[in-house]
């Protein structure tokens, strides 16, 4: 008779998020390439910006074509910014986690808690900055917002953080040597969980 025990391991969904200028996007490239992870693609309405490619910038998708998809459940988050449409489709996260293949995805605290509604299991990771005043001249320095949508992002600090509690893990961007070995040791542990094997949860 065969053994019901296997060493085969689930893929894993790791979701990062945290406030607007935390330092998400730089992290998320670092351990994409360092950990073999899938970065999730998302869908938009938006059209193509120059040098953009289908399937791996985003999934271009018709309004039409992205309003099915929302009528039938196939994203795990979704939102609608500036007009278009942008969300995560279900469909390219499970196909990968049911390979055997770790995904990450970066999004806002808003879309990381529609993900936890609908997918649970996944290891969430919140990134949360040294303090509201350092947040705040990372927001000047990287030179892409207005005076204005600071202002109005920091309003959101207070209830931005405590979103935290509804996360796994939290990680404080201080130093990026540090802020990576607790990333990775993350993802390790998480690797190992008995549960993240088939037939071993």
């Amino acid at each position: 008779m065969e053994s019901k025990f296997s060493v085969s391991r689930k893929g894993i969904l790791f979701v990062i998020s945290g406030p607007s200028g935390v330092g998400k996007g730089t992290l998320t490239e670092m351990i994409v390439e360092q950990n073999h992870l899938q970065y999730s693609i998302s869908a938009t309405t938006r059209p193509p910006r120059v040098g953009e490619v289908q399937g791996k910038d985003y999934f271009f998708l018709e309004r039409s074509d992205f309003e099915a998809m929302m009528a039938g459940d196939e994203f795990l988050e979704w939102a609608e910014v500036y007009g278009n449409y942008y969300g995560t489709p279900r469909r390219f996260v499970l196909d990968n986690l049911e390979r055997g293949q770790d995904v990450l995805l970066e999004i806002d605290i808003q879309g990381a808690m529609q993900v936890k509604a609908k997918f649970p299991e996944g290891a969430f990771i919140f990134i949360a900055p040294p303090s509201e005043a350092e947040l705040a001249q990372r927001l000047e320095k990287r030179g892409k917002d207005s005076s204005e949508t600071i202002a109005n992002r920091l309003l959101c600090y207070d209830k931005e953080m405590a979103q935290m509690a509804n996360y796994d893990y939290v990680v404080v961007n201080d130093e990026l040597e540090s802020t990576m070995a607790q990333l990775i040791a993350i993802i390790t542990a998480e690797r190992c969980r008995v549960v993240r094997f088939i037939g071993g949860g």
